[in-house]
């Protein structure tokens, strides 16, 4: 912290009382100056050969026949025209960072110019201001921070924006030139807080150095400091988000109750308008989503302008995919509509979704690396965006009042390429009618429509057929699809089995080319038995898969309990009795159900013609 000495008297200022003071001199005073509730008992001479107005004050007093002159304007009060006083009579005092914006202001009030005294008062606080002040970063935010209680002096003098133009100035320096600012100076016992010339040693202060000193500008100062740092360019949109982020912490309240207290609610309100309002200009960087979310929060329970919230909204629609539940969980407006504010989100992934669909309708022609890495990362937070809505339709669906289009509209939100798998938005499902078992058939028939039971886990669907919230008819295509997915894995088997037991050496290839003509009777007879007995095989294996008991067997490849097997025994008993009930059996089916517990027709194989007779005929 720089300071400046002015004169070379020794103090002779005295108080008889708290508002009484005067000057110890041989000389009897003979002028009053009343200051903000202080009498100051002083000289003529010395005040009126550096000060123009008080020249102009003590000749109308004495036209008046009095000795009193009363100022009760006088920038910074009685303290600062003590220390204007002194400078009169050549008594020593100090400047510093924290007195010397009221003492320029008090200074040119009292019109101590050039013209009254060559090195007077305004020229010696200019020197220290311009060759001081500015050059040091410390105080260049103390002598900010000091302005707003001389406004408007301060920013009629341009202190204000001479120290706002010295900080913008520094934030873009070299972090080499840096050797620490002082906020971290008292965490790390570091005593220098100056901007130095690089000695060719490395530095300690990251690029973000300046950012906790700024924190404690108000937040009118801090807009204005934030937008010259800005101008000049020379920042990163993530050092920018940086930033109004440790700001927000600064100064935002954690607790609900201090966020919405009626003394601070327009404090919070300004706050919260001005970080959005520096936001950076590029949407798809510089804040994270999280942090924009909080802000979202902030407004909606602050009650700030819509003007705000949409921006905030824009910006997060931009990069919803590296959001979490948590992070969604925003209060609703109003207590009727429910604990959380389901429809904001539901705006949210809207415009994230025509964002997206907006990029894709470019088209991708030219398959170059870009356009193929943009297009998979298209893909990858479209995948993101599903997987988040169904965790956050988990997490809502215990809320009473949220209402079943709210659930619906959400969750068909997104787009059906962004749910390859249904698990998520099944478990919201169920989790919607568990907490909500009053809906109707109708309802419950419209929330379960949007499950697709062939995109569900075998974990999932295990689950579903044992679910009695469940309707029934949902759990029977869970069934269904259950065996159709068994049966084509033993299907695909079976067939890499096959395919693997015909790989044969190509001599073995070439051997049925070189039997084609029997060379004795005896081979075609060995060719006939072994075609008789390959026959027989095959229509064994047709009545065996053809059987009841067979067909039950492979139905228990899933173990199915309780409900599942109740309702497999149901569909069976029906089905046996609708095949000996003529054609009955033909229609009672419906289309949808499934068509695994129709019973195969039995083949009864034609016997073959006797070996000898056969044998007859070929010779």
């Amino acid at each position: 912290m720089k300071f400046m000495k002015l004169g070379s008297k020794p103090d002779a200022f005295q108080s008889d009382a708290a508002d009484v003071k005067y000057v110890v001199s041989d000389l009897a005073t003979d002028v009053v100056v009343h200051v903000g509730g202080v009498k100051f008992y002083l000289h003529k001479f010395p005040l009126l050969s550096k000060s123009s107005k008080l020249q102009r004050l003590v000749l109308k007093a004495t036209e008046e026949g009095t000795d009193e002159v009363h100022i009760d304007d006088l920038p910074g009060g009685a303290k600062t025209f003590e220390i204007c006083a002194k400078f009169c009579y050549g008594m020593v005092v100090t400047l510093s960072p924290h007195n010397v914006v009221a003492t320029r202001c008090a200074a040119e009030y009292l019109e101590m110019t050039e013209d009254m005294e060559k090195g007077n008062l305004i020229f010696k606080i200019e020197v220290f201001i311009n060759s001081s002040i500015l050059r040091s970063w410390k105080d260049s935010i103390i002598v900010l921070q000091s302005t707003k209680a001389m406004l408007p002096w301060s920013e009629e003098l341009k202190v204000v924006g001479r120290c706002i133009d010295a900080i913008a100035s520094k934030t873009s320096v070299d972090p080499a030139n840096v050797t620490w600012s002082y906020s971290h100076n008292s965490k790390k016992g570091v005593a220098c807080a100056e901007i130095v010339e690089s000695t060719g040693k490395e530095s300690l202060a990251p690029k973000d150095w300046w950012v906790e000193d700024l924190c404690e500008l108000d937040v009118d100062l801090y807009k204005r400091a934030m937008v010259a740092i800005k101008s000049k360019g020379r920042m990163s949109p993530e050092l920018i988000g940086e930033a109004l982020k440790a700001y927000a912490v600064r100064w935002l309240p954690d607790s609900y109750d201090a966020l919405v207290a009626e003394d601070y609610m327009r404090r919070n309100q300004c706050l919260v308008e001005t970080i959005v309002w520096l936001l950076p200009s590029d949407k798809s960087s510089g804040c994270s989503c999280r942090f924009l979310l909080k802000l979202l929060k902030v407004v909606i329970l602050v009650g700030a302008g819509e003007h705000v919230k949409e921006e905030l909204m824009r910006r997060i629609s931009f990069q919803l995919h590296k959001a979490t539940v948590k992070d969604l969980l925003l209060p609703a407006a109003s207590p009727n509509n429910g604990t959380y504010d389901a429809q904001l989100v539901h705006n949210l992934v809207q415009r994230f979704v025509a964002r997206t669909a907006l990029s894709h309708s470019g088209g991708f022609v030219e398959k170059s690396d870009e356009k193929m890495i943009e297009l998979n990362f298209e893909q990858d937070s479209t995948l993101s965006v599903g997987e988040l809505v169904d965790s956050y339709l988990s997490e809502v669906a215990s809320d009473p009042d949220l209402s079943l289009s709210t659930f619906v509209e959400l969750a068909t939100a997104v787009p059906e390429a962004a749910r390859p798998v249904h698990d998520g938005l099944y478990y919201a499902v169920d989790a919607y009618l568990k907490e909500h078992q009053d809906i109707s058939k109708a309802d419950k028939k419209k929330i379960c429509s949007l499950v697709d039971v062939k995109k569900l886990s075998t974990d999932a669907s295990m689950h579903a057929t044992q679910n009695d919230r469940l309707p029934l008819r949902l759990v029977v295509q869970v069934l269904f699809f259950q065996q159709l997915r068994a049966g084509s894995s033993k299907e695909l088997a079976l067939t890499d089995n096959g395919a693997h037991d015909c790989i044969r050496p190509m001599t073995d290839q070439c051997d049925p080319c070189e039997r084609r003509i029997p060379k004795h009777p005896n081979s075609l007879n060995k060719q006939v038995t072994s075609l008789s007995a390959r026959e027989s095989e095959h229509h064994r294996i047709s009545e065996h898969r053809g059987s009841r008991n067979s067909f039950k067997d492979q139905l228990g490849g899933l173990l199915l309990q309780s409900r599942s097997r109740r309702i497999f025994d149901k569909l069976w008993s029906t089905k046996g009795q609708g095949e000996h009930g003529g054609k009955g059996s033909e229609t009672s089916g419906s289309s949808q159900s499934p068509p695994l517990s129709a019973k195969p027709t039995e083949v009864k194989p034609s016997p073959l013609p006797p070996l000898r007779s056969r044998r007859y005929s070929v010779s």
